[in-house]
């Protein structure tokens, strides 16, 4: 059984950020399921067991070698899409997440080709589809 396909999965989305108003975007590779070279906020599955902020803290070590310094809850989003024709099903956490940048590293080069800081007024382009349902529901909070 895959998780969003054959059942409702639930996983996290998380926006690090320094602390001075720079965001730390990915570049989606070619080996990711889809949405190719498009840029995003990174997120991941909850784990059998863990906490959703567990799962924060364990996704921002394994994605950019960074412990996550602060974490503050945004909210929750339905992510209904579709991948390779079948429909999925998402529940999603989103979280802001305080890194100190000089602890960030890409550590999963087979799926971001690249890693960049940015202003969320100078988001990179193309943005993947779920950045502006996420930016048009958290802006002001990112923006604090």
């Amino acid at each position: 059984m895959r998780s969003g396909v054959d059942y409702i999965a639930v996983g996290i989305a998380f926006a690090c950020h320094d602390g001075k108003g720079n965001y730390l975007w990915t570049k989606r590779s070619n080996k990711c399921r889809d949405e190719h070279g498009t840029w995003c906020f990174p997120g991941g599955g909850v784990e059998f067991g863990e906490s959703l902020e567990e799962t924060v803290r364990r996704e921002t070590k394994e994605e950019y070698g960074a412990e996550a310094l602060q974490i503050e809850f945004m909210g929750v989003r339905e992510v209904r899409r579709e991948h390779e024709g079948k429909p999925t099903h998402w529940m999603m956490f989103d979280y802001k997440v305080l890194v100190s940048p000089a602890e960030v590293k890409n550590l999963e080069p087979d799926m971001a080709d690249e890693l960049a800081w940015f202003k969320l007024t100078e988001s990179p382009a193309p943005l993947h589809s779920q950045v502006p349902v996420f930016l048009g529901k958290y802006l002001k909070i990112l923006e604090t």
